[in-house]
């Protein structure tokens, strides 16, 4: 689906956050701890700015009705970051796959279920008003 050009700079980043994601979800014994050290780079720069762009402007704007969706990506966020910070301490391979499933389950989730929602019930101008937000960053 394509996406309004107001939520394309998050999607791009969903599209780096897949990669690291598949990384995290092929780690080994020999590679885990140079893919966490790129991810957690990736997570404390960009993911970090990306967290706090859709903690910010997107999550005030879920319905109350569909309340749940913000939630969850709120939750999903800080567990994001909890595991990532359990792995920068111990590098494994399956903690590593577990955390790049949680990570791909949830990019798609904002992709297929929260950003579809928001460009169907947000007016055009408060999209525009979201662009902005996202474009000072």
């Amino acid at each position: 689906m394509k996406r309004t050009a107001e939520l394309a700079p998050l999607s791009r980043d969903h599209h780096v956050a897949l990669e690291h994601a598949l990384r995290l979800r092929r780690s080994s014994e020999e590679d885990v701890a140079a893919v966490v050290a790129g991810f957690l780079a990736f997570l404390l720069g960009p993911g970090r700015t990306h967290f706090a762009q859709e903690e910010e402007l997107l999550a005030p704007e879920v319905p109350e009705a569909r309340a749940d969706l913000a939630r969850r990506m709120l939750d999903e966020h800080a567990e994001i970051l909890r595991r990532a910070e359990g792995l920068g301490q111990a590098p494994c391979p399956v903690d590593a796959r577990a955390l790049g499933e949680l990570l791909t389950c949830h990019v798609r989730f904002e992709e297929r279920e929260l950003f579809p929602l928001l460009e169907a019930l947000l007016p055009a101008e408060r999209m525009r008003d979201i662009g902005r937000g996202l474009s000072r960053a």
